[in-house]
């Protein structure tokens, strides 16, 4: 027995560093060949909320909700840049039903003294008969016209591949896919793991008591843990909706430093973005200062706990004046701490330039690497195209597009919220999928 659970500690250790997430259900209903009608395109309008949220829960994505909606197509401060008014999305329709869908949010980005319009895809999801004809949700997307960014940011492979034909890049930023964690309570964490690989129950309770004794010697043995902070940087907690003006100045002087590519960060962005109605995560903001001055700060996203029971805390965002590699083990230090108070199993973190992964990586953290680059990009002018090629032109991290941005959103009342009334006599313009678009 004892050699079986040495083997079994062993595959835990193993699954820490090639975790893979599940996909959707296999027992959902699909449809027949002879069932499948002809699917038209067409742009999603706002009283498409119910059918896409039942198409969602079929098929095990989050679940939305009609305020969250709210948040993303009538208050997204990006949306009042915009020229024109920009398609919330895009549906496939079979015989009055929507069977496909792709959302379509506007961002904000900087680069250097630019400011770009940016659109990054959310959402996708497709029934089974009629995924043969998705691509032309993708490709909806890609060719919108009024955009200088399309930002993919958590594709999965086959989007990925699908994205390159339209002619979108992997972001050029190293390791992007490769994600750094620490393990906060080691018999938990092996305990939702052991349900992940399916061991049977029967073993499941002497299995976690061998694989968490393993993974706290690994832990301690080899110091996975950041260190104490030192120098004068001190670090503090505060909610998102408590941003003001020196996160507008600290954006500002960021701003100023080098030309890399930005997602917008002014407090009223930060506030939308992190502020999901109906959430049942919790945020908050840690903020490090020197002689009291802001130089860097850092969301933290504490998850409710996923099927297998296992909770985490992700860094979502971290910005720190020049990189300054002080605060950010201050920053690290303090996410480790509070992921700890908050009980979650695992602290997180994905993406960020090389001088800061690289700071990440003295706490020595475990690592899982996605199947396929997660984060694709393209740019409408071949010029800005051209020079996003380069890893220094990047600022890559989950703040970016929809990695953040979209969580499960769960509506406040019981029943139906109605949808508004200014959107029911809605009109759009539908074409068959696979005939050439209008001019």
């Amino acid at each position: 027995m004892a050699l079986l659970e040495n083997r079994i500690a062993a595959r835990i250790l193993g699954a820490i560093r090639a975790h893979k997430p599940t996909g959707v259900p296999n027992d959902a209903p699909s449809r027949s060949d002879s069932e499948r009608s002809v699917a038209k395109l067409r742009e999603a309008r706002f009283s498409d909320y119910q059918a896409v949220a039942d198409l969602k829960r079929r098929w095990g994505l989050g679940a939305d909700s009609i305020e969250n909606w709210e948040r993303l197509w009538r208050r997204n401060p990006a949306s009042a840049e915009s020229p024109g008014e920009r398609p919330i999305g895009w549906v496939l329709e079979a015989n009055g039903e929507v069977v496909g869908y792709i959302g379509n949010v506007a961002l904000q980005c900087r680069y250097g003294g630019r400011t770009l319009t940016a659109v990054t895809p959310h959402g996708l999801v497709v029934e089974p008969a009629y995924r043969g004809v998705g691509v032309s949700l993708n490709a909806a997307f890609f060719r919108q016209k009024g955009a200088d960014l399309y930002l993919c940011t958590s594709a999965i492979p086959a989007v990925g591949q699908i994205s390159v034909v339209l002619k979108a890049d992997p972001v050029p930023q190293p390791d992007y896919g490769t994600v750094f964690f620490w393990v906060l309570q080691p018999k938990p964490f092996a305990k939702a793991v052991l349900r992940k690989l399916g061991i049977k129950s029967s073993l499941a309770n002497a299995a976690s008591v061998a694989a968490s004794i393993a993974i706290w010697v690994d832990t301690g043995l080899r110091r996975r843990r950041p260190g104490k902070s030192k120098g004068d940087a001190s670090v503090t907690e505060i909610g998102v909706n408590e941003l003001g003006n020196e996160f507008h100045e600290l954006w500002i002087e960021k701003t100023k430093e080098r030309a890399r590519l930005l997602g917008d960060r002014s407090p009223e962005t930060m506030r939308w973005h992190f502020d999901i109605p109906g959430s049942r995560d919790a945020t908050c903001v840690l903020c490090c200062r020197k002689n009291e001055k802001l130089t860097g700060y850092a969301v933290v996203r504490d998850d409710e706990p996923d099927e297998s029971g296992l909770r985490k805390s992700i860094i979502a965002d971290l910005l720190v004046l020049n990189d300054d590699s002080a605060v950010v083990r201050a920053i690290l230090a303090a996410a480790h701490r509070h992921a700890k108070r908050a009980g979650s199993h695992i602290l997180e973190v994905m993406g960020f330039p090389e001088n800061i992964r690289r700071v990440f990586g003295e706490a020595r953290p475990y690592q899982r690497k996605y199947p396929a680059c997660p984060y694709y990009y393209k740019a409408a002018d071949p010029a800005l195209h051209k020079t996003l090629a380069k890893a220094e032109a990047w600022y890559a991290c989950p703040f970016d597009g929809d990695a953040t941005l979209i969580r499960p959103s769960y509506s406040s009342s019981r029943v139906n919220v109605p949808v508004p009334e200014q959107y029911i006599e809605e009109q759009a313009v539908v074409v068959t999928v696979g005939a050439p678009p209008s001019k």
